[in-house]
């Protein structure tokens, strides 16, 4: 079967972050997603609340994780789940393979604390209803 070229397609950096950080917080022990005020370098986009995304000059995309954690979890299982639905979901929607998924850590939240709605994650207006 031939493939026709009729044009280009252009996935932008917000969309994948959008991907990435609703993957992230479907993950099972994740509370929330953790927003720095600063990103540690100028390459990186920080349009998303908690997540980094870097390409680099051969192309590949690392992505940079700030997360909150659920009291009584499992770290390293929950952040290796997170970096498996990470990659899947970006791949599975983009066609866009992360080279590096990076988890920091920035906390625990204690048990019976409320999760914060999926869409507060990211201000959309097509998610107001």
């Amino acid at each position: 079967m031939t493939t026709e070229n009729i044009g280009e397609i252009v996935i932008s950096p917000r969309v994948l972050e959008v991907i990435t950080g609703i993957a992230t917080a479907k993950v099972d022990g994740v509370h929330s997603l953790h927003n720095k005020t600063v990103a540690d370098g100028l390459s990186k986009t920080t349009h998303g609340k908690g997540v980094y995304l870097q390409t680099e000059e051969d192309g590949t995309v690392n992505a940079d994780i700030y997360v909150h954690l659920q009291y009584g979890v499992n770290v390293p299982a929950v952040s290796i789940a997170i970096q498996q639905a990470v990659k899947a979901a970006v791949y599975e929607m983009a066609e866009v393979t992360i080279s590096a998924v990076n988890i920091h850590v920035m906390g625990i939240v204690p048990e019976k604390t409320p999760k914060p709605e999926l869409k507060s994650l990211f201000e959309e207006d097509f998610l107001d209803d």
